[in-house]
């Protein structure tokens, strides 16, 4: 038993070092990050009828590198089927190193729905640390709160 239990722990760290060595220097990619302009919650009744709770959505965009600028060259917002809805980096804009970019949808604005997401570019003129990108979604009346975050990944190179 004591036997199967190291290996066990072996094999978890080595793949956990593994997953950190993956995750190096690029020149750029595009990530894709999950979001919602509102939640559903509660009991479905007989009609069919669910509550919907709107939230606002905070992207952040944090350059991890030390040293390095990176360049937004897009950050296309999507709904729910998949229509883009908004540009929200109308021209590239510079991070510079262990810098952070944000962009807002208001709470007002449910048209991504509970599917809605983000299709990010970055780019960088030397191998740079990738970002790290969090969508901070939150509703925040007295007595009734809600906030959670999502988190972007890499699409596949094309």
């Amino acid at each position: 038993m004591k036997l199967i239990l190291t290996c066990l722990l072996l094999a978890l760290s080595s793949g956990f070092a593994v997953a950190q060595v993956t995750a190096g220097r690029s020149l750029g990619q595009s990530l894709y990050l999950p979001v919602y302009s509102h939640i559903w919650h509660g009991d479905v009744v007989a009609n069919g009828e669910r509550t919907k709770t709107l939230v606002s959505v905070s992207v952040s965009i944090r350059n991890t590198d030390p040293v390095k600028p990176i360049r937004i060259l897009s950050a296309q917002y999507y709904d729910t089927d998949g229509k883009k809805l908004k540009e929200y980096v109308t021209a590239p804009k510079t991070i510079g190193p262990m810098g952070t970019h944000e962009l807002f949808v208001p709470r007002s604005d449910d048209t991504g729905g509970s599917g809605a997401n983000f299709v990010i570019q970055w780019k960088s003129d030397t191998p740079a640390s990738p970002p790290m990108v969090e969508g901070i979604h939150a509703n925040l009346p007295a007595g009734r709160s809600i906030a959670f975050i999502s988190s972007a990944r890499a699409l596949p190179d094309e």
